[in-house]
């Protein structure tokens, strides 16, 4: 979720419970507010009532008007006097129905009597009112709301859009281009910083990486002439001597050895090349053919083993390097022979959108870390780094190379993007 979208549902949520709470408040206050005018009004009828009394010494005739009622009435007994507001009903005589009223009883003394006086206001007027006021708070909380929602809408993805911006530039750093992250331009302090602090990351990682490809380049230089040198060495040492049987055997490790340290040089550097894009030899190539003559180059080792392989291929050109296809095919056969069983298979598949290739084998531990590099079964003899290049190469040219395994047989898929 966004945070402009976060930020919005919390700010909306937030306002419409505010607005809901100081709406009730508001209407409590606004219904106070009427009954004590209405109870205001009462009290000046009862008033003038106890001044007719007292001036003429009769009480006033009863009355029923269009929104006041008064009436009397004798108490059935001896009573104190009492002065209640209470809401009621009110009879409208002109529309012959019942409206909602507030009532005052109270009580006067006449010649040494008392009399309970009942006067009753309508208050229809006071509830219309309170009603239109309500409908006017609603009308203003929605406006309100609506006007929140556009504004968080339109004003604040206009004020994060410096933020995306920087964040698209991150995403499609490359540091082996070399590119500057376009700083955006915006008067919001706090993106203003962050530019700053992407591009100095950058900068540092675009100098961590000039040194790292300084001295891998240099190591890389620099180990192939020992290489070569110990090669040569034991070479002429293995042509010139008669060695005993013990001589022999520490020779051969010494010999196999430095042989396997050679094809890691090897392996790192073209893993360093790939990774660089440095081979650039681009063309377009059928990968039916180099599968047919990939199967032929293998054929000795499917014989040795015993293995049954059976081809389903249709053509389908790539553009890409006919070095990089070449490893790529090899690492996958070699891969799909080195972990088969005697007298197993290995089915390979091409079709216009992707190439399979899958063998009989042992289930395997490392799926979660086929592609990681040094990553290799206990019973395997190589060095962990054939798939590592193989997903690199595929990276490289937007394929999608994935692992699976069902029923005892292994699938490694690439799909042609």
């Amino acid at each position: 979720m966004k945070l402009s979208t976060r930020y919005n549902r919390v700010n909306i949520l937030t306002s419409i419970v505010v607005l809901i709470i100081t709406g009730i408040i508001y209407y409590l206050f606004i219904h106070l507010i009427l009954t004590n005018k209405l109870d205001k009004d009462l009290a000046v009828e009862e008033n003038e009532i106890r001044q007719y009394t007292r001036t003429y010494k009769k009480l006033p005739l009863p009355a029923t008007y269009l929104d006041q009622q008064v009436s009397y009435r004798r108490p059935k007994s001896n009573t104190d006097d009492i002065r209640e507001f209470s809401y009621t009903t009110y009879l409208n005589p002109k529309e012959n129905e019942q409206e909602p009223g507030r009532r005052l009883v109270t009580t006067v003394n006449l010649n040494d009597k008392t009399i309970i006086v009942t006067i009753t206001k309508s208050r229809v007027e006071s509830e219309d009112l309170v009603r239109i006021i309500l409908l006017i708070t609603l009308a203003v909380m929605i406006f309100l709301l609506i006007t929140l929602l556009l504004i968080n809408r339109f004003v604040l993805n206009r004020l994060w859009k410096p933020f995306y911006a920087i964040l698209h530039h991150m995403k499609a750093f490359e540091v082996t281009k070399m590119e500057h992250i376009i700083e955006e331009p915006t008067r919001i302090d706090e993106f203003n910083e962050l530019n700053k602090s992407v591009n100095a990351m950058a900068e540092k990682v675009r100098q961590d990486y000039k040194e790292l490809k300084s001295f891998t380049d240099n190591a890389s230089h620099e180990m192939m002439t020992p290489l070569a040198v110990i090669n040569s060495k034991l070479d002429s040492l293995l042509q010139t001597e008669s060695f005993t049987e013990q001589q022999g055997a520490l020779l051969e490790d010494i010999y196999q050895a430095t042989g396997r340290l050679s094809r890691l040089h090897q392996s790192l550097l073209l893993l360093a090349k790939i990774e660089n894009n440095l081979i650039s030899d681009t063309q377009e190539i059928d990968f039916k053919d180099m599968i047919e003559l990939k199967t032929r180059q293998f054929q000795e080792l499917f014989e040795r083993d015993k293995l049954n392989v059976s081809l389903h291929l249709s053509s389908r050109k790539v553009n890409m390097s006919r070095y990089l296809a070449d490893i790529l095919l090899n690492n996958l056969f070699s891969n799909a022979v080195r972990h088969n069983i005697a007298g197993g298979k290995i089915t390979v598949s091409l079709s216009a959108d992707r190439l399979t290739v899958s063998n009989t084998g042992k289930t395997s531990h490392l799926q979660n870390r086929m592609f990681d590099r040094f990553s290799k079964s206990t019973e395997s003899e190589g060095m962990g780094l054939g798939l590592a290049i193989s997903k690199q190469i595929c990276n490289l040219y937007g394929f999608d190379i994935e692992y699976s395994n069902s029923d005892g047989m292994h699938f490694f898929e690439i799909i042609l993007n």
